[in-house]
């Protein structure tokens, strides 16, 4: 029985590989970051209200002037299809379905044109992109992009140099995965998902395939390439190089303290992601929910923001918004509701968090998410001190306007 999403992760454990699973469910390091991510959450208490008409509630919002039935959207996860065949494009759908938006990630399976193409039309996409070392490529994928009709542009800004994951290290994960005398048995007990990957062509990086970016396009020479693309030297000016070919709204990803999210606002991003990229990056980094009351006293209103990191309940979103978020992004737990019953698994991880939020907000006797500021929470002073800058009384009193 699956009633929320620890389930559909348990259910995503027995269904893959080790060695998929852990590439989806791992993070940098010692995994402190990840686990903060959760733990955050858990500082922050409700304050409810008793006898207030909660019998109309009301979840929907607005992000970049798209109507969202819900504050939850689908963030940029590579390699979506390694879960599930053309995973991107039963994830794309299923977002479509409940009224959100789907951010297709620059490692994809599924192409930037092969998602848009496949999503029934106004169903709102974004694409992520990385600024690389060669940015012609770069270029080449904001170009299409736009040609597709993708509304906004999600910059990633936290990755000048990848990540130590050692679960992967340790798996051997490779793309694409390989049958080896070390996992050979694991590989037989998930013969289910075996079966359902031999359908379909080897899982590469779509969005290289036939555009002649390299000169061996089978996965692992894919992989190799883009892996030296990453580019220490991007910097605050590569983002008007960005704007002289992007038309659309563009969002920073990684933003993790109010410092950059003021020059964020400088130069005149639609929105920021506060992100630590779930905790897949830098090991050590706050909790994300911990991080986002600063950056939304920096910003003060001046750019939408989007919480992304740690959400696994309906309360999670609840606890965001309150504190300031438009809306939260989510990213592992839509690959385990892949995972698990494909499109239709997505469609549940938006029912169970949907189903939560309605059920808090009327618990707390907020029944519109618009009622929310910081005056519906309490922070839990026995655990850790309140984030940077922050003092209790501040934080549990001051409305969010």
């Amino acid at each position: 029985m699956i009633v929320n999403i620890e389930d559909l992760r348990k259910h995503a454990h027995r269904r893959l590989p080790r060695a998929v699973f852990d590439y989806v469910d791992g993070g940098a390091e010692d995994e402190y970051t990840m686990r903060a991510n959760r733990l955050g959450f858990e500082k922050y208490n409700f304050h409810a209200r008793a006898l207030v008409d909660v019998s109309a509630r009301d979840q929907s919002t607005t992000l970049l002037g798209e109507k969202l039935t819900t504050p939850v959207i689908l963030g940029p996860t590579g390699l979506a299809g390694l879960v599930a065949p053309r995973g991107e494009i039963l994830a794309a759908r299923a977002a479509a379905k409940k009224g959100s938006i789907f951010t297709l990630s620059t490692m994809s399976v599924c192409s930037i044109e092969e998602v848009a193409s496949a999503v029934p039309a106004p169903a709102p996409l974004w694409f992520q992109l990385y600024v690389w070392k060669d940015r012609g490529i770069s270029k080449a994928l904001i170009e299409r992009a736009q040609a597709a009709g993708y509304r906004a542009l999600c910059l990633t800004v936290d990755v000048a140099d990848m990540g130590r994951r050692e679960r992967d290290i340790r798996n051997g994960f490779t793309i694409p995965l390989r049958v080896t005398p070390s996992n050979v048995l694991d590989t037989l007990m998930h013969l289910g998902w075996v079966f359902q990957m031999l359908r379909v062509p080897r899982p590469t990086f779509g969005n290289f395939v036939g555009t002649g970016t390299v000169e061996k396009e089978d996965a692992i020479s894919v992989a190799s390439f883009t892996s030296k693309q990453f580019d220490p030297s991007v910097s605050w000016a590569d983002l008007a190089w960005v704007r002289s070919i992007w038309k659309g709204p563009l969002l920073l990803k990684g933003i993790s303290c109010a410092a950059d999210a003021r020059l964020a606002v400088e130069h005149g991003v639609e929105g920021v992601i506060v992100s630590n990229h779930g905790g897949r990056q830098l090991d050590f980094l706050p909790s994300a929910i911990d991080l986002l009351p600063e950056i939304v006293d920096a910003v003060e209103g001046r750019t939408e923001l989007i919480l992304d990191g740690g959400i696994r309940r309906g309360s999670d979103v609840v606890k965001a918004i309150a504190l300031g978020a438009r809306a939260c992004m989510v990213g592992r737990p839509f690959l385990y509701g892949l995972a698990t019953k494909g499109e239709a698994g997505v469609e549940l991880m938006f029912d169970l968090l949907r189903t939560e939020i309605d059920r808090t907000l009327s618990l707390i006797g907020r029944p519109k998410l618009r009622d929310l500021d910081r005056s519906a929470l309490r922070y839990d002073t026995r655990l850790l001190p309140p984030p940077a800058g922050e003092d209790v009384k501040h934080l549990t009193t001051r409305s969010v306007a």
